[in-house]
């Protein structure tokens, strides 16, 4: 696999953005767990190997568990996730599967993270998966290859 170019060097406006976003999340309320699962999540869904192997290692480098590592692709059918966090995941998968059914994103799915988060980490929540989505469709479309921010990090 080869990547087909570098987003960030041939649109350094665009990618500085990005990273602005990035930095808000930093800072926002969503728990910082809740957020590499999210993108994790986001990220299997959408196929992208890029951020898939970046989040896993990010969210271990975090203290995450293997355990609920290797689970976040069947966490329904898993009994390590809190409510909060099913409700974070759920909201994921609806927002990113947008043209996957009929409705999208349920009521039921909304009101069940909005009882579990505060108004503005609910926005945090929404702004992770809008996020996370839009780096897995650059990742995608250049072809970022895993592993190699990894390695140009140290």
């Amino acid at each position: 696999m080869k990547e087909r170019m570098n987003i960030g060097e041939l649109a350094p406006e665009a990618y500085r953005a990005m990273l602005g976003l990035e930095r808000y999340l930093a800072e926002s309320g969503l728990p910082p767990a809740t957020k590499e699962l999210v993108k994790l999540r986001v990220s299997q869904i959408n196929g992208c190997g890029f951020c898939v192997d970046m989040h896993a290692h990010d969210a271990k480098a975090a203290g995450e568990s293997d355990e609920r590592l290797f689970a976040v692709a069947a966490w329904r059918e898993t009994p390590f996730f809190g409510d909060a966090e099913r409700a974070a995941l759920a909201l994921a998968e609806e927002a990113t599967r947008l043209g996957d059914r009929g409705e999208t994103v349920p009521d039921a799915v909304w009101d069940e993270a909005a009882r579990h988060y505060e108004p503005e980490v609910l926005a945090a929540l929404v702004v992770t998966i809008s996020t996370i989505n839009a780096w897995n469709r650059i990742a995608v479309t250049t072809r970022m290859v895993p592993g190699t921010l990894r390695s140009q990090n140290g």
